[in-house]
């Protein structure tokens, strides 16, 4: 069976908008939770796999955590989950659409981010930090780096890295929604995902993972630094990422207007 059209990809985008926002809170903030820890193990296997031949090529570092690290959205897709980043995107054709207003998109945004944040958080601590994955080299002073490396990029560098990073993410989002086989979902969620991460692009819930885990490694940055210099403008990068650079257009292109 061919894979869907771009036009039946926004009806499916439509049909998800309207499930997601109808979802109950209870319901969503299990789901959001559970998504910010798949996006955490993936993030957890992309430092083990990426970073554990430290005297390989930065590249070729980069190539190999790229190639595990879309794991985290493979799992959302195919077993369910509430991502951030994906509803920026997924939410804008039906609100296009006016199926619901600005109220529910900004309810389920802010429900799935802190969601989001706490399956991230609770995942670095519970599953890598308690149990030592980078207790040793050289996976501590990786982990040290990529942290501090984080905060000390410019904002408007971050802000820019995050545009590309959900770019990417919901580009994955929507070749995922033209599959109809598991192997199709699987492929059209790894390649983007992949590019995303090889490039060096900012994604907000991949790094609720990586800058906490650094912290609690003892790398210095300081709570102020991680919200303010990285998460702020990263988030904000990716809302434009999924939202005006996918959600939109894509919506304007194919959507049967009201």
């Amino acid at each position: 069976m061919p894979v869907k059209s771009p036009a039946e990809v926004i009806d499916t985008a439509v049909d998800n908008g309207c499930k997601k926002t109808s979802l109950n809170t209870s319901r969503l903030i299990t789901l959001s939770i559970l998504a910010g820890a798949y996006i955490a193990l993936g993030g957890a296997l992309s430092l083990i796999a990426g970073y554990g031949f430290p005297d390989a090529p930065a590249a070729l570092q980069k190539i190999i955590s790229g190639c595990v690290f879309p794991i985290g959205l493979i799992l959302i897709v195919v077993l369910g989950g509430e991502l951030f980043t994906g509803n920026n995107a997924m939410l804008v054709p039906a609100f296009m659409n006016r199926h619901y207003g600005a109220g529910a998109v900004v309810r389920n945004w802010t429900i799935v981010y802190f969601g989001n944040f706490i399956g991230a958080v609770a995942f670095a601590w519970l599953m890598v930090s308690l149990t030592g994955l980078v207790d040793g080299e050289p996976y501590r002073s990786a982990i040290l780096r990529v942290a501090e490396t984080k905060v000390s990029l410019s904002w408007l560098v971050v802000f820019l890295r995050g545009i590309g990073a959900n770019w990417c993410v919901c580009l994955a989002v929507w070749l995922a929604m033209s599959g109809r086989r598991l192997s199709e979902k699987m492929i059209a969620c790894w390649l983007p995902v992949m590019a995303f991460v090889v490039l060096g692009y900012e994604h907000c819930i991949a790094n609720m993972f990586f800058i906490p885990l650094g912290m609690m490694q003892g790398a210095d940055v300081s709570i102020s630094a991680f919200a303010i210099d990285n998460l702020i403008p990263a988030t904000l990068g990716n809302i434009v990422g999924g939202a005006i650079f996918v959600g939109m257009p894509h919506a304007m292109l194919y959507l049967k207007k009201r």
